[in-house]
């Protein structure tokens, strides 16, 4: 089992930058592949970038494609999404989670076991 704490979120002016960080407890957390979601007020969860265990392939979804970057360093047991050019669309609470199922990049939030309590992301225009 792994525990996710999610932080970096705030306020950010649209074409600003802000960087999130999920640190994982234990030391099983390169065993875990890992993703983040997102979810605004009166939407559903939606998927936003996804990593393999060791880093080495990610995949994203269209939305954020080119501005967004996942990443993860497993010595400290953290992960990362570097967001550059916001848009008040990017407005919502984002969640790291890991997928303990197979090391793949996947969008399915079902795939995904462990999820942190979200961080709020707020893009003016």
């Amino acid at each position: 089992q792994v525990q996710l704490v999610e932080s970096g979120g705030g306020l950010v002016q649209a074409g600003g930058s802000l960087r999130l960080s999920c640190a994982a407890s234990g030391r099983t957390f390169g065993s875990y592949a890992m993703g983040w979601f997102r979810q605004a007020p009166g939407n559903e969860r939606e998927f936003v970038a996804a990593v393999t265990r060791s880093g080495g392939i990610t995949y994203y979804a269209d939305s954020v494609k080119g501005r967004f970057t996942i990443s993860r360093d497993n010595a400290k047991n953290t992960l990362y999404l570097h967001m550059n050019s916001l848009k008040p669309e990017d407005t919502a609470v984002y969640y790291c989670a890991a997928n303990p199922r197979a090391d793949l990049v996947a969008r399915q939030a079902h795939l995904y076991d462990y999820w942190g309590q979200g961080t709020q992301v707020t893009v003016s225009s």
